[in-house]
């Protein structure tokens, strides 16, 4: 009650009947608002250092029946962009900054705007989590999110010469382990982003009135048709050590162009090193060299193709004779003939005539339709080995894609050799990750996770890690990323559910019993190791 009795007065007067600031520091305060009308009294005492800062927010926030605080770097523990964008954060003036047990702390600019406030509580909340409010300077706010925001890209300049702007937009990409470039014309700027590790940050902004002359620098290296505002791809072959697709889109503003870096003789990652349980029977088991085929399963983006190249890798030897049929050949591998489909040919076309080269072994990108799924099929049964991927979300639905698309099950349970399932989460950075005690409700979601399915994870003695940021990551908390994978060897129980039309969940129940084990488990081994923590887990397979 007493809270709202104050809230009825002005909080400059209310800051003098505390004694925070004297009446004549308000009379200044109010003289400097007259020739800035947007800024709140308290930001403007703030900004005239008529006291000490910390005295004044704390007496703020009480006035307001808030939590009070000045926000430094060091107290985000969070990757903001992993729970509202930077765009949104500086919209609404806000920074969500640590997490706890489902809250997750939020310091507002301004906790009169209730738009704002229920803007950031609504998408929060879609994330399954409480949002706790606290107040602090809008410049505090500003000059977080401006810290935030350059850290990815600090070493962009953006020159006024538009040839050296695109350039260093896309050196700086590489050097920052970029794998896509966004370039994005707004109302009123071009705004740039990176993807790294799977994640979109926006790193630059660019004056609206570069715009046409960022576009035509880049439909000129890319060998697009400079007045053709359509949607175009085209190719960036001037870096040596980079080839790098390019499509552009045209939406309400302009042309939006993504980039999309591939680098160079990148050597093979070991499946094991990309994640993969390290049990050699296990690959030599689910990964057969004659008269089957194996799946890759996953969403678009999820490494798919890195985990083919790695198979292929593992089973490569000079007897063998191996064709791959991709769209695009993303890496080039010495002993392979590779062949890159284009617009006047399908992976079907192209699979027909591989056929006809003798091959032992056959890497099909992606199984889009009933032609390539029949002569993928086939090319297992008449003694080929074939790897392939496919778009869904977990090994076990490998089974009802085959059967829509319009495989029998009788060629699925006699072909079909393996199915892998995969995520790609981002690894914690080794140089900052922050180590602490489990929470209860973290013991309790693995706990409940290992009863599911019959596992007992020990936690006591072991600490898991927060994110936190540094220079070597670019203040994200995380770098580089690793797979968790689920595999599914298809045994004799399991094929003879898929002919007798089973369903997928009898299917699932019975390969649980032989062994197979889901994605949540692999997830919480590598959150046990420390390679990751339990958010990230959640981010990608919504535990909770």
């Amino acid at each position: 009650m007493a809270i709202e009795q104050r809230r009825k007065n002005p909080i400059g007067i209310e800051l003098v009947r505390r004694g925070i600031v004297t009446q004549s520091d308000i009379e200044r305060a109010l003289e400097y608002q007259r020739s800035n009308p947007n800024k709140k009294i308290g930001d403007i005492l703030h900004i005239l250092d008529l006291c000490d800062q910390n005295t004044l927010i704390e007496a703020i926030g009480d006035i307001l029946g808030e939590k009070g605080i000045i926000l430094r770097y060091a107290d985000i523990s969070i990757d903001i962009t992993e729970y509202i964008s930077i765009d949104v954060a500086k919209q609404n003036k806000a920074v969500p900054f640590e997490i706890s047990a489902g809250k997750v702390k939020v310091c507002f600019a301004d906790t009169a705007n209730k738009r704002a406030m229920e803007t950031i509580r609504l998408l929060l909340l879609n994330k399954g989590l409480i949002m706790e409010r606290y107040i602090t300077y809008e410049s505090n706010i500003d000059a977080i999110l401006e810290s935030f925001e350059g850290q990815a890209t600090e070493n962009i300049v953006i020159s006024r010469d538009v040839t050296t702007l695109v350039d260093n937009i896309i050196k700086t990409g590489m050097e920052k382990r970029a794998s896509d470039i966004h370039i994005e014309p707004m109302e009123s700027e071009v705004r740039v982003r990176y993807r790294i590790d799977g994640e979109l940050l926006t790193v630059a902004t660019i004056e609206k009135q570069k715009q046409a002359q960022i576009i035509g620098r880049l439909k000129a290296i890319s060998n697009m048709h400079q007045e053709k505002q359509e949607s175009q791809d085209g190719r960036i072959t001037i870096y040596a050590d980079y080839n790098i697709r390019v499509s552009s889109q045209k939406n309400i503003f302009g042309e939006k162009f993504v980039l999309r870096l591939l680098k160079k003789n990148t050597n093979i990652r070991q499946i094991f090193e990309l994640g993969f349980p390290e049990d050699e029977s296990l690959v030599k088991k689910s990964f057969n060299k004659r008269n089957s085929i194996s799946i890759i399963a996953a969403p678009t983006g999820e490494g798919k193709t890195t985990t083919l190249y790695s198979i292929i890798d593992f089973l490569n030897t000079p007897n063998i004779n191996i064709t791959t049929i991709e769209d695009p050949v993303e890496i080039r591998i010495p002993g392979l003939n590779q062949i890159e489909i284009d617009a006047k040919t399908t992976f079907s076309d192209s699979l027909r005539n591989v056929l006809r080269q003798d091959p032992d072994i056959i890497l099909v990108g992606e199984i889009r339709d009933l032609e390539t799924a029949e002569i993928a099929m086939q090319s297992g049964q008449t003694g080929h080995y074939v790897l392939s991927t496919i778009h869904t979300i977990d090994a076990i639905e490998v089974v009802t894609r085959l059967r829509k698309l319009g495989i029998s099950n009788y060629d699925i349970a006699s072909t079909l050799a393996s199915t892998v399932s995969q995520r790609l989460v981002r690894k914690l950075c080794p140089k900052c990750r922050r180590e602490r005690d489990y929470t209860q409700e973290e013991i309790k979601i693995i706990s409940s996770i290992g009863d599911k399915y019959g596992i007992n994870y020990s936690l006591d003695g072991k600490k898991t890690y927060d994110a936190v940021g540094c220079k070597f990551c670019n203040h994200i908390g995380y770098y580089d990323r690793i797979g968790i994978f689920e595999v599914l060897p298809l045994e004799d129980e399991v094929k003879q559910l898929i002919v007798d039309n089973a369903s997928s969940i009898d299917i699932r129940n019975k390969a649980l019993q032989t062994g197979y084990k889901p994605l949540v488990i692999d997830g919480i081994n590598k959150v046990i190791s420390g390679i990751t923590n339990l958010e990230e887990i959640n981010r990608k397979l919504l535990l909770y």
